[in-house]
């Protein structure tokens, strides 16, 4: 299945833009999601951490995931 997937703030650097599409096996999880993206964007894995949130809600890596969510990377976010 293909999920598109929405970038923020170092997250857009890092893909090279606000969205991209990932193919994930059908009943991907958001696991699953996260290691298809560190393995496609190494940088990835240098933040110090990010989420991912599905249809406006932080997801834990057990979430299975379907091609109609709406599917975001929120990278941290320092402030002052």
């Amino acid at each position: 299945m293909k999920i598109n997937v929405l970038a923020f703030g170092i997250a857009k650097d890092i893909f090279g833009g606000s969205s991209i599409n990932v193919e994930l096996p059908e009943q991907g999880t958001t696991g699953n999601l996260k290691q298809s993206l560190e393995s496609s964007y190494p940088l990835l894995k240098q933040l110090a951490s990010y989420m991912v949130a599905v249809n406006n809600e932080y997801a834990q890596d057990e979430n299975i995931l379907s091609e109609r969510d709406e599917v975001a990377i929120i990278p941290p976010v320092s402030g002052g």
